[in-house]
């Protein structure tokens, strides 16, 4: 490495933060990336460790050390190819990744990990802003055709990996725009949507076609019965129409059927799920007008969910003026610092304050929802009882109910399964949660139990991360290049 002493003589630097006061005002950006004196600096952090566990701990197994060494040496354009040979889109990750890698990091082990995160950020905003983002062109055409099913980040990377070895790719989407919920589900505070309308530019140069609004489904009933209805779709496309018109078909749909909260009151007015709520906003901050809009101004507001999705919803309903904001979790409050002997180089079990707590919001812990309580069909507040966890069963703690109040509730559980019918329409076999049953084997990787359908993303593995749908984007269509070729060159 550069420099081989510089993690014992520098320390870890954060990315900074926007005042809260000045932040709350607005829905863009309010991250302060790290400049080029202190991505060196952080760079060199980076040891010359021998097995660089942080480039297993990264799903699209990004080659961390490389990069970080041509950072401390200046040379960000190399630094830059680099990143781009193994990820797609890490102006994404580089905003709402978890960083797994740093978890890995072996400095870990015994000191704060390198800031790998923030250097992918200062890489990728630096590519852009010189111009070396840039379409490429397949060198030749395969003739072939390719349906993409579902614009999320697995879709949008398989997409453009197929079209870059030459294959005539069609992206649908049900929605009005690309993007899955990196569009509909991230806050814009957290990641504006600008980044995702450059790199449809430049899959649209390097020759895919873009389909939005298009429900793949049947006919008769393109979205099934009680899912959740998109009032911008405009076409119906039956799966037996996309298997006769392209030699092959990658499903990246998602998994967005939201978990419920099947308590009683539960019908009560002012209890929604989260991706209820946080769409309408980025609509809304898209320039859309959106009719009774789901809004938390002056309302007190419980997010039943302590995870990524319920901190968006706070930082959202802050951004309305709640009134108050409270999180819930199930589970008791993670410890402080993680025991790092145990858990390294894994994701460590730790508590995680983000930005949108830091701006204002109450946390409970170790809560549940017994039931919904309500006055003329609307929701006033929830009873609740502490909970205390024994031999892997949940108790009740006698004597510590309660009612609190609330004139908005915002279910953010996590997501169970694909919510439209897609699956069934095309007769794909289920796994037992649910998603598509399609194997990551390296002989017929991420095909399903019909022919020439594969599948791939949250669709196939449920609910994950960003950087889990781009790698599982990449590896489908290295399965379809395969099938349609009888080899690949595209990287696994």
């Amino acid at each position: 490495m550069g420099k081989t002493t510089g993690f014992m003589e520098y320390e870890r630097i954060e990315e900074g933060y926007r005042p809260v006061p000045e932040r709350l005002k607005h829905y863009r950006e309010f991250v302060v990336g790290l400049d080029e004196p202190q991505a060196k600096v952080q760079a060199a952090r980076c040891m010359d460790c021998g097995t660089p566990f942080c480039n297993n701990g990264c799903p699209v197994n990004n080659i961390i050390p490389d990069f970080n060494d041509l950072v401390y040496q200046s040379d960000w354009q190399s630094a830059w190819a680099v990143l781009d040979s193994t990820n797609n889109f890490p102006e994404f990750t580089g905003r709402i990744c978890p960083a797994p890698c740093e978890a890995a990091c072996v400095l870990n082990v015994n000191d704060d990990p390198v800031g790998i995160k923030s250097i992918e950020h200062a890489i990728i905003d630096r590519a852009w802003a010189e111009g070396w983002v840039a379409p490429r062109l397949a060198k030749h055409k395969t003739g072939k055709r390719v349906a993409v099913v579902g614009s999320g980040p697995a879709g949008m990377a398989a997409a453009q990996q197929l079209a870059r070895v030459g294959h005539d790719v069609t992206l649908f989407e049900k929605n009005d725009r690309v993007g899955g919920l990196l569009r509909y589900g991230i806050p814009d505070f957290k990641m504006e949507k600008s980044h995702i309308d450059r790199r449809v530019a430049q899959m649209q140069a390097e020759g895919v076609t873009i389909r939005t609004g298009v429900v793949i489904g049947a006919k008769d009933d393109p979205l099934g019965k009680g899912s959740r209805v998109t009032n911008w779709a405009k076409e119906t496309i039956t799966p037996g129409q996309l298997q006769q018109d392209f030699d092959a078909v990658l499903i990246t749909a998602g998994a967005e059927q939201s978990r419920d909260l099947p308590v009683p009151g539960r019908e009560l007015d002012g209890i929604h799920f989260a991706m209820e709520f946080l769409p309408q906003q980025n609509k809304v901050n898209a320039g859309d007008k959106v009719k009774g809009q789901l809004r938390a101004d002056g309302k007190h507001v419980i997010v039943i969910g302590g995870g990524d999705t319920g901190s968006d919803c706070v930082g959202t309903s802050n951004r309305h003026g709640a009134a108050s904001v409270t999180q819930f979790e199930l589970m008791p409050q993670p410890p402080v610092q993680e025991n790092r002997p145990m858990t390294w180089p894994y994701w460590p079990y730790k508590l995680r304050t983000s930005s949108s707590h830091e701006e204002g919001c109450e946390r409970e812990f170790a809560i549940s929802t017994k039931e919904f309580v309500g006055e003329k069909g609307k929701v006033t507040g929830l009873k609740t009882v502490r909970v205390e966890w024994k031999d892997g069963k949940m108790i009740e703690v006698p004597g510590s109910e309660q009612v609190l109040k609330a004139d908005l509730v915002l279910l953010a559980m996590g997501f169970v399964s694909p919510v439209s019918p897609v699956l069934e329409a095309f007769g794909v076999e289920k796994d037992a949660r649910g998603n598509a049953r399609a194997s990551t084997d390296f002989d017929g990787g991420y095909a399903t139990n019909v022919p020439k359908v594969f599948a791939a993303g949250d669709v196939r593995r449920g609910q994950s991360l960003v950087v889990w749908a781009i790698r599982e984007g990449r590896q489908a269509a290295r399965a379809v290049d395969e099938f349609l070729m009888g080899f690949s060159d595209l990287p696994r």
